[in-house]
């Protein structure tokens, strides 16, 4: 690859000390006439040092030694909505992974679709792959179409209308739901009613109740969908499914049965989306369905290390304990 002549020469410059970190990159007009090369060509080998992070574009100025060596194959550009529990089990999986090839950024857009978008436009030519988790409002398939699709790697949501063989780790939430209950039948017909709390601002609460009605109208059990812990409407006899973002509704529940002294697992059900260390203690252990967070991380890295294109349902285990 005639490109990677100029990547050499760079490098080249920067080992002997010729050009240090900060220094500017000679212009294209001046590598042109140096080593004879097309605009075109020089491109792509600056392009390959911004993705290995060895200089940095700065606009209107040029081009910038970032860094001396190259350490790592890799760079992965990490895009999460937010950090918790679950998130934090995905990335250290992928950073235990990759810590020998890779270098992992990780930057956040807490469902904020111009944060979202600005973040991808300023690093599009800065990493090898980007790895992006959407739950936005907003479509941003336009913004995922800028990035190459043998880059792009989407995870936990399969975000509608990008184009390109890509790779995506997604939870089939529709299937999972209605699996997880389908495996708990027996202890949720001891129960007179079914309730899913379904939050509105939940991207993927359309899907969730999919798979929620399915199951109730297969087995016939009475339901109801409440989109928030409703007090009036708390009952004994009940059993509640939960996938609040900070399991507050978790909480709300647990507060009206100690309230009226009902007892998890006995007066009152509970279903909770995603295990944590909490629910496998508190009020003696919280039933749960939940998605392999760790299995998404050592999915990614499979995909980046084998250089594989790949289109996987991560897989969800439920974990019976004392609330239902």
């Amino acid at each position: 690859m005639k490109y990677m002549q100029l990547v050499d020469h760079i490098n080249q410059l920067i080992e002997s000390d010729k050009l240090h970190i900060g220094d500017r990159l000679p212009s294209l007009k001046q590598f042109e006439k140096e080593l004879g090369m097309s605009k075109e060509t020089l491109l792509k080998g600056l392009n390959h040092l911004l993705e290995k992070g060895i200089i940095e574009s700065v606009y209107r100025k040029g081009y910038y030694v970032k860094k001396k060596s190259v350490d790592h194959t890799y760079r992965v550009f990490l895009l999460l909505d937010k950090m918790n529990i679950m998130r934090d089990r995905f990335y250290h999986t992928l950073f235990d992974q990759l810590k020998d090839v890779a270098d992992v950024d990780v930057y956040f857009h807490h469902h904020n679709l111009k944060v979202f978008e600005n973040l991808i436009r300023e690093n599009l030519n800065n990493y090898t792959h980007f790895v992006v988790a959407t739950f936005l409002k907003d479509d941003p398939s336009d913004t995922l179409n800028l990035i190459p699709p043998q880059k792009r790697i989407i995870i936990d949501y399969d975000q509608p209308g990008l184009d390109g063989d890509y790779s995506c780790v997604f939870q089939d939430f529709e299937h999972d739901i209605y699996s997880g209950l389908t495996q708990l039948k027996q202890r949720i017909t001891t129960y007179k009613k079914l309730l899913l709390i379904a939050p509105t601002e939940a991207t993927h609460a359309r899907h969730v109740v999919d798979g929620f009605l399915k199951f109730c109208l297969e087995h016939h059990i009475p339901y109801a969908i409440q989109h928030e812990v409703e007090a009036g409407n708390f009952k004994k006899g009940n059993a509640y499914i939960t996938f609040s973002r900070y399991d507050t509704d978790d909480v709300a529940l647990i507060k009206l049965a100690r309230g009226k002294g009902y007892k998890l697992g006995k007066d009152i059900g509970l279903i909770s989306y995603n295990d944590t260390a909490v629910k496998e203690v508190l009020e003696d252990g919280i039933t749960v369905i939940s998605t392999d967070f760790e299995a998404m991380g050592r999915a990614v890295s499979n995909a980046i290390l084998h250089r594989e294109t790949v289109s996987i349902r991560n897989p969800t285990h439920v974990i019976v304990r004392n609330s239902l």
